[in-house]
């Protein structure tokens, strides 16, 4: 009864307000109520951009907190035998993917936990879906090498991680979405709303920084330095970033060139007037350029290119990147702005 009272006392007072010509109190009293609607659906995960709570994390900080934690399992399965070589197989589901299947499933439930805010309990529940969609298996295997000149025969022992990706119609079964979960994934995985999971997931120029993430935990660097056309293994920090670039169609486009050598890949930004020194603050996407200062082939510093990597993001005067051939693999890494062995940075024109 206090309800209805209530309802037919704001009927009253909208009628009022019409009357006294006052359309745009209605127009602000409709959009309030339609974006309360947006952040306490599925939808509300666009809104998650790590403000409203103390504990609260941006979706960035997320992928970057679970990424780490993925590619800590792939190290701790390699580290758990002696093997001669570790092949890996297969990478992660997509970040869009998983946090998808994750707003329909926690905001579309029964429940309807909010998303819009990525708490410390929310964001578990963000990682065991990231989790339920990657399937690790791993297999062991002996290859025979016959004799050949001076080298005895020798037996390689092998290991092979598979890493298979649940999709989004895998996760509607496994967690038996109702019709209007389903919906809800549907349209969040719209092909209209990718520059939106770009945008929040990201950055602007989140594609590239999209690609470089998900060969996080690769090692050896086989798919890249076989891909630029080597025939064997190269040091093969720029042929990933390249391999990268080619998989969002730049090197077409001439945004960003194909390069092995960083040197050569550092000369092409700075003759188109796109490069940055050291101390430059960069955006995601922006490549990376280090000077090692250690000793032996790659040091003491001598003001030439030894490394190349992407920028992920910047926050709170740290640079996060996704770097190929760091120990031989695919890793997240951190700077702080400014650190002396940055050499510089080539800035695409993505847009």
């Amino acid at each position: 009864m206090a309800a209805i009272k209530a309802a037919i006392a704001a009927t009253q007072e909208l009628i009022a307000a019409i009357a006294a010509g006052g359309w745009v109190v209605i127009v602000v009293v409709l959009v309030i109520c339609m974006i309360g609607l947006l952040i306490a659906s599925p939808f509300g995960i666009f809104f998650s951009d790590g403000g409203g709570s103390p504990d609260a994390a941006s979706p960035t900080a997320v992928i970057a907190q679970i990424n780490s934690e993925y590619a800590d399992r792939l190290s701790a399965l390699q580290t758990g035998g002696t093997y001669d070589r570790v092949e890996i197989q297969g990478g992660p589901p997509s970040w869009p993917d998983v946090f998808a299947v994750f707003a329909a499933k926690t905001a579309g439930g029964a429940d309807g936990a909010q998303v819009s805010v990525l708490d410390t309990a929310t964001v578990e529940k963000l990682r065991t879906v990231f989790w339920d969609m990657t399937k690790i298996t791993t297999a062991e295997s002996e290859v025979e090498h016959p004799a050949e000149g001076d080298t005895a025969a020798w037996t390689e022992k092998v290991l092979t991680i598979t890493v298979t990706p649940r999709t989004p119609d895998d996760m509607r079964v496994f967690y038996a979405f109702t019709d209007q979960q389903n919906a809800a994934l549907d349209e969040l995985l719209a092909a209209a709303n990718r520059e939106m999971w770009n945008t929040l997931l990201y950055g602007s120029s989140g594609e590239i920084v999209a690609v470089a993430l998900s060969q996080v935990g690769n090692v050896g660097g086989q798919p890249y330095w076989s891909w630029y056309g080597f025939n064997s293994r190269v040091e093969w920090c720029a042929c990933f970033v390249s391999w990268c670039a080619n998989e969002c169609g730049y090197i077409d486009a001439g945004v960003i060139p194909k390069f092995a050598g960083c040197t050569g890949g550092s000369n092409w930004f700075k003759d188109r007037g796109q490069w940055q020194d050291g101390d430059y603050e960069p955006r995601p996407g922006d490549l990376i350029f280090f000077d090692w200062d250690n000793k032996g082939s790659s040091g003491p510093q001598d003001d030439v290119p030894d490394h190349v990597g992407i920028v992920e993001r910047v926050e709170n005067g740290v640079v996060y990147t996704v770097e190929g051939n760091t120990s031989d693999s695919c890793r997240q890494r951190s700077y702080s702005v400014g650190h002396y062995e940055i050499w510089g940075y080539g800035c695409p024109i993505y847009n």
